[in-house]
Parts: C-alpha cells; sequence; structure tokens
C-alpha cells in the first residue's frame, strides 16, 4: 500500500528497547516513484534518472545524476551533482549540506526524506540486581542494566519513555555517574515546569536587557551542564514552536542566547524522558518527527511497577535500609505480602513514599503501614472525622484528605498532564503543583527521584 505524502512511519510496535543503525534510508514521499527508496551505508550513493544510479528516478524533472549521498563522519553529506532544476531544503537551494534524519530533499518535482533505521535491541540480561542506585531482578530491568552498562560509556543521545515514578530521572543520573562524564555536571532540566515565555531563556540563557526584567547575562541549562549532561524531564511537554529551537541546538552543538548575535558552543550529553507516548505525538503532528529522531538514538522504555511483582520485596527492604536501618526496622511477612497485592499507580516513587511513612509512623520494629496506607488502601485513608482531636486539627486533617483524594484522582484521569489537570479543576497552575509537591505525588519534584 502506497504511503501518504509526506507520512513515514516507525517501528509498528514499541519494543523495549530501540537503536538507530548508522546510515539511514532516503525514501520517496512525493513524486512519481512515491515508496521507493535507498539505504546509504558505507558507500556512496546517487539519485537521478540513470539507471546506473542507486535511487532511479522516473521524475523528468530530475537529472540523470542529480544528488550523491555519503557519510563523512557522523555527518550525513547530500551533494548537488550540477544538476538542471536544483536541489533544495525547505525552499532554499544548495550545493552541498549535512542533512539530518527527518529531512525532506526535493528533486524537480520528487521529494525524498532522509530517516533512520530503528532496530530492536535485545540485550542479555545481567546476574546484578542493581545499576548504581536503580534496583530490581526482573528480567526486564536486568537487561537494562545490560543495554545501561553499554550504552553509559559513549556520548549516544537516550530517549527514556515511562509512567511517572517508574525511576527515569534515576536512570539518566547512573547513565552519567557511569560515563566520562561523571566528574562534569548533571543538570535537570524540567521541560513542563518552567512558564511558555522563559523556556527559551531558561534553555539557553540570555544577554542583558534582551527583555524586560533581563538585568543581568544569564547561563541556560546547555551552558551549565557543559562538560556534563543534561537531563531534559517531560520533553513531552514543550511547546511545538519551541521545539526548533531545541534541535537547532542539538544538531550545532551551540546555542544562541535569547538577545544575542553568535553562537557558543557547547559539549553535553543529551538524555531526555517522558510519561507520554512521543511516537504516537509525532503522528499526531504534536511533536516534531526530526526532533524525536535526534533524541531517540538509544530509545528505553522503563517498565512499570506492576510488571514488576517480584521486585517489590527487593524495593521493600531496599527503601527500610534507607529510611530505617537505625531504628532496626524491617518488613513483617505480612507486610510484604500486602504490599505485593497493590497496583501501584505510582511506581515505585508511591511505593518508596509509602515505606517513607511507615518507617518515620513506625513505633518499635514494625512497621507502620496502617498508618501510612490508611484503612481503605494504599494511599487513600478512611473519610472520618476525629472527634478526639482539637477543632482546629481535626478539620486541617479533613482538608487535608479532602485535598490529596482530589488532587490524586484528578491527575490519574489527565495521567499527570498539569495543564490539562489545572484547566478542568479551575484552579492556577502553580497552586496545583504545590499541592502535588505537598502530598509527595509530583511527577518532576524532588520529594523522590524515583521518575
Amino acid at each position: 500500500m502506497p504511503r501518504e505524502p509526506h507520512a513515514t512511519s516507525l517501528l509498528d510496535d514499541a519494543p523495549e528497547f530501540t537503536r538507530q543503525r548508522p546510515g539511514g534510508t532516503f525514501l520517496v514521499i512525493k513524486g512519481p516513484d512515491r515508496g521507493e527508496q535507498v539505504h546509504l551505508g558505507d558507500k556512496l550513493v546517487t539519485f537521478g534518472s540513470a539507471p546506473h544510479c542507486d535511487l532511479v528516478l522516473s521524475d523528468k524533472t530530475v537529472s540523470r545524476r542529480h544528488v550523491e549521498a555519503f557519510l563523512d563522519g557522523n555527518q550525513t553529506i547530500v551533494r548537488d551533482l550540477g544538476s538542471t532544476n536544483g536541489t533544495y531544503i525547505q525552499g532554499s537551494r544548495f550545493k552541498e549540506i549535512a542533512v539530518g534524519f527527518g529531512a525532506e530533499i526535493k528533486l524537480g518535482k520528487t521529494v525524498v526524506k532522509f530517516l533512520p533505521e530503528e532496530e530492536e535491541v535485545e540485550p542479555v540480561e545481567t546476574e546484578r540486581d542493581h545499576f548504581g542506585q536503580l534496583y530490581g531482578r526482573d528480567p526486564k530491568m536486568r537487561r537494562l542494566y545490560s543495554l545501561l552498562e553499554d550504552i553509559a560509556p559513549n556520548d549516544a543521545t537516550v530517549l527514556i519513555e515511562g509512567e511517572t515514578g517508574t525511576g527515569k530521572e534515576l536512570i539518566a543520573e547512573e547513565v552519567h555517574n557511569h560515563s566520562r562524564r561523571r566528574d562534569g555536571p548533571f543538570v535537570v532540566f524540567d521541560c513542563g515546569a518552567v512558564p511558555h515565555e522563559l523556556l527559551e531563556s531558561a534553555l539557553f540563557g540570555h544577554v542583558r536587557g534582551s527583555f524586560t526584567g533581563a538585568i543581568q547575562d544569564r547561563k541556560g541549562a546547555f551552558a551549565e551542564a557543559h562538560g556534563g549532561t543534561i537531563f531534559l524531564d517531560e520533553i513531552g511537554e514543550l511547546a511545538f514552536d519551541l521545539q526548533p529551537s531545541l534541535l537547532r541546538a542539538l544538531d550545532k552543538r551551540s546555542v544562541r542566547r535569547v538577545g544575542s548575535n553568535s553562537y557558543d558552543k557547547i559539549d553535553v550529553r543529551v538524555i531526555a524522558a517522558t510519561n507520554r507516548d512521543l511516537r504516537e505525538e509525532v503522528a499526531k503532528r504534536a511533536f516534531r518527527e526530526d526532533l524525536y529522531y535526534r533524541l531517540a538514538v538509544i530509545r528505553v522504555h522503563l517498565p512499570p511497577l506492576r510488571e514488576r511483582g517480584r521486585d517489590i520485596d527487593l524495593l521493600v527492604h531496599r527503601f527500610v535500609e534507607v529510611f530505617g536501618a537505625e531504628r532496626g526496622l524491617k518488613p513483617s511477612v505480612e507486610d510484604l505480602h500486602r504490599l505485593r497485592s497493590h497496583n501501584w499507580p505510582g511506581n515505585v516513587r508511591e511505593l518508596r513514599n509509602v515505606i517513607e511513612r511507615s518507617c518515620v509512623l513506625a513505633k518499635g520494629e514494625s512497621l507502620a503501614l496502617d498508618d501510612a496506607l490508611g484503612g481503605d488502601g494504599i494511599g487513600q485513608p478512611a473519610l472520618g472525622i476525629r472527634t478526639d482531636l482539637p477543632f482546629k486539627e481535626a478539620k486541617g486533617q479533613l482538608v487535608e484528605l479532602f485535598e490529596r483524594e482530589y488532587i490524586v484522582d484528578l491527575m490519574k484521569r489527565h495521567r499527570m498532564n498539569l495543564s490539562a489537570a489545572a484547566r478542568e479543576a479551575q484552579i492556577d497552575r502553580k497552586h496545583l503543583r504545590e499541592l502535588i509537591r505537598k502530598y509527595g505525588l509530583d511527577p518532576r519534584g524532588d520529594l523522590s527521584r524515583d521518575e
């Protein structure tokens, strides 16, 4: 079945781990030869109407030997071979240009897109039950450790996908800690937490006087991460109109501060994370296809805790050791059975928060699970008015219970999308974030690092 013009496809399914192969594929997406393609590897390839070309085009506006493409180190170079009608990218004619994945090249009436070739990665399970501070014995996790061990030493860009609370930031930090950049900075930038009008400045910096309130020069997150790693958290929240600026920074390895006319070179490794399905966002044209390709050189899907049931015991013991070792606390068989039976919609972060509360509230050597979990389930205390408490304190507890239950349900229904949740609740986005932080539910905050 022929593809629709300008529509390209990613891998049909969503395997746990994928990587982009060296080189790529030139695919005809518009013109009489739509659907034809040629792979670019170590050898140069040519496009034209001559039968000896690697990609033979029947378009009569294409010259016999129109263009050639080849790899030059990490760059893909496209060179016009003196064609009659010229070769264009984004409406501009060129003689020779370096192109990135997603680039569309116009030859006569034909449009060719350069795409990566993604392949599924199947790492061997390691025998270890952790990678740095990332713990788990499940086979999915042990395969993940093996992959992280392989990719950490190089500078490949990594995209981490997974539900809120699964440990995405922790993976990014451990990749940094196991890389040659470990002595450099690790900078976390939350793409969903900065107001739209300040995003460009926060990412790339600004010069004094560039806008109202810019009273002095400021470094952006990329400059602060120079020599180290920048972690772009919740990359799916980045406004569409700002995505081209990020794409240019990744392509050029340089940034231009707001109000400046020059670019500053940056030496950073980029790791991005999202709780969205970016492939679906690309299909809906809500996320730039070319930016997705730059980010997903290595793509990692982190499984939710409900798919790692055998890891509950290990994680519980680990968190008890962190929060209650000095007091000799330990979980009982009944505690472990109770914790295993929960679905954990908040994933590892939710489990960590429950264990921390259990340790804080514990008396003697037993965990205070009843206090931490509540009578009606995990994180859902039974609704009741405490007449044995002073009026003000009882009222405060009831208000907190209402706020927590309301916020938990609101955020679940909106899949932790802060803007959509704030619109439905008709409350200020900043106030909603404060409530989320207050109750330890923040998908991007610093109450827990297990995202």
